[in-house]
């Protein structure tokens, strides 16, 4: 047969099939960027849901020759049905939109702009983020789709797909994961090879179709791509960084003030770390044995109305060398014994090392840390990770009666200290009212502290209450009274500098738990609280917030001072919790007292620890099976289908299935129930499918066979049934040519294929040598392709083939269509 009248069925399947597979493949590659900002894996099954989904809702009205703009438009509502099946609980029938569902999804999406607004990255996989998630995944699958399949343009896609990089890239803090990249260029690689190929089946001139010819057309781009993936890798790997989080310390181009001001918003970080339901190890603490002090990592010295806290007057420039002797502040004795704690950073990296506290001398720290003895903080100009280090600090408390005996002397400390601009007249009133009776400065800060307590109606909460004035710091006070340690010790010191006393908001960790020769400091032991200065004495702790897991400290000087008549005042710290506590939302009450209870508990609720790793083992397995099916293919289709080569697109095929089931696990179970549904509708199809690879193997394995020339014949007639065109038993073989010939009215091309066939199946059946023509498998191919053009197959004759259907009806042990022809007649 010559090259012009070869028919090509595989073009029309990598156009149809193979190419939205593929540009499927490389959304999802991009979407695994997302790894650096959104936490855990559990997200990555709603992304794969969600591509699924679009993908195959191309194929299918592609294959239906519905308009390539109607086929966008379904994308798009089945990408609105899905969202609102998982995301709301007001659609019409439980998954249509409407006007209900509609905003409910809006509340959902404005939740994750302020998770975004307010979230450290890694965020927690929420119901808001996953919204956000798929919203943002599923319009970019759609975008690549139509550009890669629609438009027959995927170098396009890639102006698309970087941009998906670009947003965790602009957002994490750390460099993203090398295989998010590799990923992405592989696939996005593997479709313009894809693409390539099929550009040049069908630009090729007529005549030059030869295997080595194929394997250059695909072959060069791909292997470009690849040299470009390595040097990539290795320049990024030496050059720079991904993932800066937008700051640039000490440049001016921070959120701080002033000029060099430091880049960062700590009650933000803070908020983000006490949002996360993780609980990441940071700190490995000894020396400390079972003494509860707080780890101070900064401190905050400016109140703005409405604003917040923030560090003023501070530039990066100040302080002196950290790593050694450190000098001794304005107002303090060097009172005690000197304490030495060695401290291992775990997983910190940040402007901040944590300190105990009034440091003495800090040890095994590089000469980018320095000391500001003013704000009693270790910083350095940009963001680092730093080795174990031993601090030698000063740990003694003083007693109530040494400090009332002791000044709050503004003058002994930088007058920031004791700025009371823009605070509202009600606080300075209420302010008022509570040291009203106290003779010293002392009795004025504990009764300040004392307004906190539960008997006020206070509660600790990680949401507020909703607003309900104008200054947030009045209402909170006043009305709200719910809130977590960035609202107790930002009120607390507020009121403090009402009084006229200096104080500040520090920022750093409770004391975390004991795991037997150290203790362990995570990041939900994140807290803030108060200090306030005293002569003599330096900056005193003071923690208002009424927490009630366990991890509060309450200094010997407050308990000392504590009436038990008094109503305001909290409960004794032996009778419940070591701090002012609080009858606490149901979350926090049946928070467990022990943190490394809390661990159990969390790992005891996380995910199944072996879904995870069978999804990504199933994913590299359908990954795996669909490249070789698609390089087997591609060197050679007609060799690529004997033996084990002819199944890899079934075993690829399951691999996905089997990768669906587990995407859909790994966020709810009832998902797999549709997908378990759907897979037992399409296995009359499977069926199909692998009855034909069966006999297109006979026909490569042994083309020059009886078993050959019956694979062949018995295919063509099981497609006639499965168009509705049975050929009854005992039909002879020119006899039923005749049949298809006529009732499909096939073209010049088609009709030439069709005697040729007969001619191999007659000659391999009824000649004396019994062998057929060396080219039946081609003979076959087309064939069917001039069936194809003729009378394409309806949708549900591929989905519910009727020659599977009647071999289950007739529970037949042989192939449907494999009848015993009769000599021609």
């Amino acid at each position: 047969m010559s090259e012009q009248t070869t028919p090509r069925l595989a073009d029309d399947w990598q156009r149809t099939l193979l190419t939205p597979v593929v540009a499927a493949l490389a959304t999802v590659s991009a979407a695994s960027s997302l790894t650096g900002v959104v936490d855990g894996v559990r997200w990555f099954g709603f992304v794969l849901l969600a591509v699924l989904l679009i993908t195959a809702t191309g194929i299918v009205l592609r294959g239906l020759r519905v308009p390539q703009l109607l086929v966008g438009c379904a994308q798009l509502v089945g990408l609105l049905v899905l969202v609102v099946t998982l995301f709301t609980d007001s659609g019409i029938l439980g998954f249509l939109p409407g006007p209900g569902a509609l905003a409910e999804l809006g509340s959902v999406l404005g939740a994750a702009a302020e998770e975004i607004r307010t979230g450290l990255p890694p965020v927690q996989a929420e119901t808001p983020i996953l919204c956000l998630v798929v919203i943002a995944i599923g319009l970019v699958a759609i975008l690549v789709d139509a550009l890669a399949v629609a438009a027959m343009a995927p170098a396009a896609t890639g102006l698309v797909l970087l941009c998906v990089y670009a947003v965790p890239a602009s957002l994490a803090s750390d460099m993203l994961p090398w295989w998010t990249f590799l990923c992405g260029a592989a696939s996005f690689a593997l479709l313009l090879a894809v693409e390539g190929n099929h550009r040049y089946r069908f630009t090729r001139p007529h005549g030059t179709r030869t295997a080595g010819a194929r394997i250059k057309a695909s072959t060069t781009p791909a292997l470009i791509a690849c040299v470009s993936i390595l040097l990539g890798l290795a320049a990024g790997s030496q050059i720079t960084a991904i993932g800066t989080e937008g700051r640039l310390p000490g440049t001016g181009g921070g959120n701080g003030g002033g000029d060099g001001g430091l880049g960062i918003k700590p009650f933000t970080s803070l908020r983000g770390l006490l949002e996360d339901n993780g609980d990441t190890e940071l700190f490995r603490v000894r020396g400390l044995a079972d003494e509860n002090h707080y780890l101070r990592t900064l401190t905050l010295n400016s109140y703005a109305a409405n604003e917040g806290w923030e560090i003023r007057n501070q530039t990066m420039a100040s302080g002196s060398p950290a790593n050694g002797q450190l000098p001794i502040g304005n107002g303090v004795s060097d009172r005690g014994e000197s304490r030495t704690i060695a401290i291992e950073p775990v997983n910190w990296l940040d402007y901040w090392l944590p300190v105990y506290g009034q440091p003495r001398e800090l040890s095994g720290v590089n000469d980018n840390w320095r000391y500001d003895v003013t704000s009693g903080t270790v910083f350095a100009e940009r963001e680092q990770r730093t080795r174990p280090y031993r601090l030698e600090t000063q740990l003694a408390e003083p007693t109530a009666e040494e400090l009332r005996r002791s000044e709050t002397d503004g003058a002994m400390v930088d007058p920031v200290y004791t700025e009371a601009d823009g605070i509202d007249q009600r606080v300075t009133d209420l302010t008022r009212r509570l040291t009203a009776n106290a003779p010293t400065s002392f009795d004025k800060v504990t009764a300040i502290w004392r307004y906190f307590a539960p008997a006020n109606g206070f509660t600790y909460d990680t949401t507020t209450a909703p607003r309900a004035d104008s200054d947030a710091l009045a209402d909170f006070l006043l009305n709200g009274k719910r809130g977590y340690c960035e609202q107790y010790a930002s009120s607390m010191a507020v009121m403090l500098r009402a009084a006229g006393i200096p104080s500040r908001v520090a920022i750093g960790f409770t004391a975390g738990y004991g795991t037997g020769s150290y203790r362990s400091i995570g990041s939900q032991d994140a807290h803030a609280w108060v200090e306030v200065f005293f002569e003599g004495h330096g900056w005193v702790t003071f923690d208002p917030t009424p927490l009630s897991d366990g991890r509060g400290y309450v200094p010997e000087y407050l308990r000392e001072n504590q009436d038990p008549q008094t109503e305001e005042s909290p409960d004794s710290p032996e009778e419940s919790s070591p701090a002012p506590t609080s009858e606490p939302p149901e979350e926090a009450a049946a928070a467990p007292q022990d943190p490394s209870q809390g661990q159990d508990q969390r790992a005891a609720a996380s995910p199944t620890p072996w879904l995870p790793w069978t999804f990504a083992a199933a994913g590299l397995l359908a990954i795996v099976t669909t490249a070789a099916a698609w390089w087997f293919w591609r060197r050679n289709p007609e060799a690529g289908r004997a033996g084990l080569r002819g199944y890899l697109p079934l075993l690829a095929g399951l691999a996905w299935i089997v990768l669906a089931l587990l995407g859909s696990a790994l966020i709810s179970w009832w998902l797999t129930v549709p997908l378990v549904l759907l897979g037992i509708a399409a296995a009359p199809w499977a069926i199909r499918r692998f009855i034909r690879q069966r006999r297109l193997v006979a026909l490569t394995a042994r083309p020059a066979s009886e078993q050959a020339a019956a694979a062949a014949w018995s295919e063509l007639l099981a497609e006639c049934m499965d168009r509705g065109t049975p050929i009854a038993d005992g039909v002879s073989v020119r006899t039923a040519a005749r049949r298809l010939s006529t009732r499909y009215h096939l073209d010049d091309a088609g009709k030439e294929s069709l005697r040729q066939l007969v001619t191999s199946v007659e000659r391999a059946w009824y000649a004396a040598d019994r062998q057929p023509g060396p080219d039946l498998a081609e003979t076959l191919t087309g064939v069917l392709a001039a069936l194809h053009r003729a009378e394409p197959l309806p949708l549900s004759a591929r989905l519910l083939p009727k020659s599977v259907l009647s071999m289950l009806r007739a529970n037949r042990t042989k192939d449907a269509g494999e009848y015993a022809p009769t000599p021609s007649s």
